[in-house]
């Protein structure tokens, strides 16, 4: 029989009740097989010892225990370890808030729910609170919910585009944290890089994502690539951002010039400014939405996507490919970032106290007509920029030598117009 490992008392120490700090320590070494099926676990006298908790405390530890199949009670044998390889189910929370109008959270989520483990699992997607609440606000309720629920764990990806969004996360994570529910990130951390927060993250690697868009448009021609993103993003946009800017001083060096602007794609007079005061000849945009919508604003300015401007995005959600000018993008393995979430999420609760780890999956660079470049195309690219009105003025000058592999590392498809 597997022996428990020593624990100081719990009776005044931590936070959140102390049944469930009792709960999650046999839990883990239930999970991590320290115990294995029909080793018998040690008396309730042991255990109180052990913890330096209550008898009625260990009690309800035992009993949550039980009603989860990782314990039975047997007449004259004690508590023995059960076989919950066929009827183990857990119920995991999914708290998104921008599921619904970020399409990358839909089949991460379905990742989550088709992968295979060693029992059953649930998926939890919580009611609607307070109709007409902002998204802060329903988080929050959710969160609370979960708790209530008292869910095995729950998968969170942090709010964004709002001023106060890392005050409303680090509240969520401490919440959950209090009731010792664990937490797995998706698609980015609640912290700004350099920091890392102590939490399980999975998603892809977004500074190389930035710099396999850069590099990719930079090698095919383009000598003034910008990156545009929306006030408020989520730290990943950030991380891309850094991408970025490495490539343009791996191609420029000393002479690179950076041109990042945070701002509302659908505001026309911005956009020309932008376009008017920095000339550039292709833009990386934070996401496949913002991409859309800056695609939609230029058109309207009568600046020709990609002769006179090549536009990519990141992503590539569904409609990517069905914009009047197909989207360039970086395509997110969104059921693989699901899949790896819920390993990620079971190896964490078998072991509660391990190091935050990053789960890295690959993604693609989709090569579509929003970045083309071809002889007449690239003639005509080179004769023109922009004025504040979008209309042709003499460019800078362009060099030669075009090559639309992705040498940082991604993998590259390319796709055609759409009929």
């Amino acid at each position: 029989m597997g022996k428990m490992s020593q624990n100081a008392s719990i009776e005044s120490g931590g936070k959140g009740p102390k049944y469930k700090r009792v709960y999650l320590e046999l839990r883990g070494a239930l999970t991590d097989g320290t115990h294995r099926e029909g080793d018998k676990l040690p008396s309730e006298n042991e255990l109180v010892e052990r913890f330096g908790v209550s008898r009625p405390t260990v009690r309800r530890a035992l009993a949550q225990l039980v009603s989860e199949g990782f314990i039975a009670r047997r007449m004259g044998a004690g508590t023995v370890v059960s076989n919950r390889s066929e009827n183990e189910v857990l119920v995991f929370g999914l708290l998104i808030p921008e599921l619904g109008t970020t399409e990358i959270f839909e089949p991460i989520c379905q990742g989550i729910s088709q992968a295979h483990s060693r029992g059953r699992h649930d998926l939890l997607w919580g009611p609607s609170f307070l109709k007409g609440a902002s998204k802060e606000v329903q988080a929050e309720h959710l969160c609370k919910y979960y708790i209530e629920r008292q869910v095995s764990g729950v998968f969170f990806a942090p709010m964004e585009h709002f001023e106060g969004r890392d005050a409303v996360n680090l509240s969520i994570v401490r919440a959950l944290d209090e009731a010792q529910i664990p937490i797995v990130l998706l698609d980015r951390d609640i912290v700004l890089f350099p920091e890392r927060s102590k939490y399980d993250l999975v998603g892809i690697d977004n500074h190389r994502a930035g710099y396999v868009l850069a590099e990719y448009l930079l090698r095919s021609g383009s000598q003034r690539v910008a990156f545009v993103a929306t006030p408020f993003s989520a730290h990943t946009v950030d991380a891309r951002i850094g991408g970025y800017k490495e490539a343009l001083h791996a191609h420029h060096g000393s002479a690179a010039e950076p041109m990042v602007k945070w701002i509302d794609p659908n505001d026309v007079p911005a956009v020309e400014e932008f376009l008017h005061q920095q000339q550039p000849d292709a833009i990386i945009c934070a996401n496949d939405f913002t991409a859309a919508q800056l695609l939609r604003t230029v058109t309207s300015m009568g600046v020709q996507v990609p002769a006179q401007l090549r536009i990519a995005g990141i992503d590539d959600v569904k409609y990517a490919q069905l914009l009047q000018t197909p989207l360039t993008t970086i395509r997110q393995p969104c059921l693989e970032i699901g899949s790896t979430a819920l390993l990620a999420m079971l190896d964490r609760i078998a072991h509660p106290t391990a190091p935050a780890r990053e789960f890295i999956v690959d993604f693609e660079l989709v090569v579509r007509k929003s970045t083309e470049v071809n002889g007449q195309e690239r003639s005509e690219a080179d004769k023109h920029r922009f004025n504040g009105s979008g209309k042709a003025v003499e460019p800078h000058q362009s060099s030669d030598g075009r090559d639309s592999a992705a040498g940082a590392g991604g993998t590259v498809s390319s796709q055609g117009a759409e009929p």
